[in-house]
């Protein structure tokens, strides 16, 4: 198992890192399929470092963008993974993909975590990734948009840590890697302020968890990621979550349009960019961090 010593930094840590091509462009526009390792035609990458060996974990939202980039990436790192989403269709695909499990799961059912929990067997990470984000000025967004976004956001997440940590515990210990983004680290003008509050709810919530978890002995770390604009299909998502979206010409739901003008550099991340972060918060070579935010943006935030 790499140990801390192994890695010096996280950017070494990641240099080191080969996962398998994702199928089809990440970032649209670009020249063509982006390779995220050498991939040696079995399926699942070339040389690997082995940090998550004999370990299992769940990742919640995992039949596509960063949940299913993830999901690859803890598998080339030597994991089995277990993966949850509400797509049948695309959790089964990417558990075939990678040797693993899918189980059906609304991450808004507490009924249905402690199904998971119970049919998981020991875990050793947990990746709480499923999100929505419903895009509507402040005065045109519903109660019922709020809840929404509060229920698969903040109560996903909390039920996650809830069920899973103890499974976690139980196994010896381990982390858990909690999604949030750049919108839960500042605010955000047209269109985002639900989203926005669900995410800062998600930064804090994990901070105070990882507090509890260490100071009760769990063994048990708990951060979170940050990312900026990554080309997901959350996006598309986005795009159709009303007739009313933006009202400045800035504002696009392109995450191509939307770097241009936002992100130093002027394009969007991948989504294997956030799971290089993650299966490092999930590894050895993180073993000193809880508590702790991980910003993913190209730089996007650094100037606020």
């Amino acid at each position: 198992m790499p140990s801390l010593q192994d890695y010096q930094g996280l950017e070494d840590y990641l240099e080191g890192r080969s996962y398998p091509k994702i199928r089809g462009p990440i970032i649209r526009g670009a020249p063509g399929p982006l390779d995220c390792c050498h991939n040696d035609g079995d399926g699942m990458g070339g040389r690997t470092v082995g940090a998550l060996d004999g370990r299992t974990i769940l990742i919640t939202g995992a039949a596509s963008g960063i949940g299913r980039a993830t999901a690859i990436a803890a598998a080339a790192a030597g994991a089995s993974v277990l993966t949850t989403d509400i797509d049948e269709d695309g959790g089964h695909e990417i558990a075939a993909q990678v040797g693993g499990r899918f189980l059906h799961q609304d991450v808004t059912d507490e009924a249905r975590w402690q199904e998971v929990a119970a049919a998981a067997g020991p875990l050793q990470g947990l990746v709480n990734n499923a999100g929505i984000a419903i895009v509507r000025p402040l005065l045109e967004t519903s109660l019922e948009d709020w809840r929404k976004q509060q229920a698969v956001n903040v109560e996903g997440v909390f039920l996650g840590v809830k069920h899973i940590l103890p499974v976690i515990r139980d196994a010896g210990g381990g982390a858990i890697v909690n999604l949030s983004s750049v919108a839960g680290l500042r605010g955000n003008s047209v269109g985002l302020s639900c989203y926005s509050a669900t995410k800062g709810a998600v930064r804090l919530f994990t901070k105070s968890a990882a507090l509890e978890s260490a100071r009760r002995g769990w063994n048990v770390r708990v951060n979170s990621v940050h990312p900026g604009i990554i080309d997901t299909p959350i996006w598309d998502r986005m795009a159709e979550s009303g007739p009313s979206l933006f009202n400045d010409s800035n504002a696009s739901t392109d995450p191509v349009q939307r770097a241009s003008s936002r992100v130093p550099g002027g394009r969007p991340g991948g989504p294997e960019n956030i799971a290089d972060a993650i299966i490092f918060l999930l590894s050895d070579a993180s073993s000193y961090m809880t508590g702790s935010e991980l910003v993913i943006d190209h730089g996007m935030t650094a100037g606020t």
